[in-house]
């Protein structure tokens, strides 16, 4: 189980209602961000995320709108306390670009920042879960993730454990830490293993084969819509993705729900945007900027949203 929030859900400048791309995932007490575009640092203050506690920054590609936030949240971390590291990922480049723009700020961090750059098929192991890379299709050196949660126990079964003649505590404890107890071993108590849920996350991207085996199966597909199909020449010249294809997409993959971000300014308030997505995936999602979804076995739920985002 984790939450995401949606601190950031515009396409290339911001606007009155939506900043720039930037999301962010709690499982425990930790963040993971992916992208941090200008002014991704005021959205997590007015969440009820602390962004004292992101851990690790995944970044796609190197556009403005996906990197200028980077310096004004380390330099802030630092400015309130922050002591330990933090760790940023990114394709081939990303040491060169955070570096350019801490020396043009001047910026001097109080803590250690250790960066990674990635490449496809790279996976990261952390506490609980994993990231791994894939080859997107952008105008510059660019990466998909997939977060990943670990294999999880399996259910334990309380009345056959009982029935077996185990009692509570001691026996369940044991059986539960993989012991036998009384020629009962823990395959009879418990279910098979249940996979870790899962989460995709591509950038910007033309649909591609990499990114359409990558997201097969996810529970959830966070994926760009900056164009309605009325325009998909803009998207090809620009290498994005129409709503509509990444709905017929995700759809294919078997995607359990896609939610659609960095749609175009163009568009503004208009239904055009959730019309298309729901056409060719019933059940998709465009979030809001601060909109905060839990996921779990049970499916993806809105369980808080804020007025006060830009």
């Amino acid at each position: 189980m984790f939450e995401i929030l949606f601190a950031g859900t515009g396409a290339s400048i911001p606007s009155r209602s939506r900043s720039l791309p930037c999301i962010a995932i709690k499982q425990g007490r930790s963040l993971t961000l992916f992208d941090c575009g200008e002014g991704s640092q005021r959205q997590l203050m007015v969440s009820r995320f602390s962004f004292m506690r992101v851990d690790r920054i995944f970044i796609t590609h190197m556009h403005g709108d996906h990197v200028l936030g980077l310096p004004g949240l380390l330099l802030t971390m630092g400015l309130s306390g922050r002591r330990e590291p933090v760790q940023l990922f990114g394709p081939k480049g990303i040491s060169l670009t955070i570096n350019s723009m801490l020396d043009a700020c001047e910026g001097e961090l109080e803590f250690e920042l250790i960066v990674h750059e990635m490449e496809p098929g790279d996976v990261e192991r952390f506490n609980g879960f994993s990231v791994s890379a894939y080859r997107t299709e952008h105008n510059c050196p660019s990466l998909g993730y997939l977060y990943k949660e670990d294999d999880r126990s399996g259910s334990f079964d309380k009345e056959k454990a009982m029935r077996f003649g185990l009692k509570p505590g001691p026996d369940f404890s044991a059986i539960q830490r993989g012991e036998e107890v009384r020629g009962i071993s823990p395959e009879m108590i418990i279910g098979e293993k249940r996979p870790g849920l899962s989460l995709a996350y591509p950038g910007d991207t033309l649909i591609c084969d990499s990114v359409s085996e990558a997201i097969r199966g996810v529970d959830v597909l966070i994926h760009e819509g900056t164009y309605l199909e009325k325009d998909s020449e803009l998207a090809v010249a620009h290498f994005h993705s129409t709503i509509k294809d990444v709905a017929k997409m995700a759809k294919e993959a078997g995607v359990r729900q896609l939610m659609i971000v960095h749609v175009s300014n163009r568009y503004g308030e208009e239904s055009g945007p959730s019309i298309e997505a729901s056409t060719y995936f019933e059940g998709s999602i465009i979030p809001k900027d601060q909109d905060i979804y839990m996921v779990c076995d049970g499916g993806v739920r809105l369980v808080s949203e804020d007025p006060t985002s830009l």
